[in-house]
């Protein structure tokens, strides 16, 4: 998966974007973790209910520049990706991925369209 400037859950009903003026601090005040490669990623699982060890991770990766991300959805342990928004019986998992990036949203790390 390439750093795009949008990026998008297939069956998603949202384009993200950077909001432009997010700086590392936010990031990491927003729990993104800087990488070796000085790139911040955020890992998230989404669980239908809490520590049931059941339910997906989702990854978001910013670049290094702050300019480009990507983001996706995969099994617990990363191997396969995911479409979240397939199936009904992943509802709460997709209110739950929507609720952190409103979260998100409202401390100025993404924009919505």
């Amino acid at each position: 998966m390439a750093f795009e400037k949008e990026a998008t859950l297939k069956g998603s009903k949202y384009i993200y974007s950077l909001n432009p003026l997010v700086k590392k601090f936010t990031l990491r005040d927003n729990g993104f973790v800087q990488t070796m490669n000085g790139n911040h990623q955020f890992v998230r699982t989404l669980e239908a209910t809490p520590q049931s060890k059941e339910g997906f991770r989702l990854k978001i990766t910013v670049n290094k520049d702050l300019q480009t991300f990507k983001m996706g959805v995969t099994t617990k342990d990363g191997l396969r990706t995911v479409d979240l928004f397939k199936k009904e019986e992943f509802r709460m998992m997709q209110e739950k991925f929507y609720f952190l990036m409103e979260g998100m949203i409202d401390r100025g790390v993404f924009e919505k369209k």
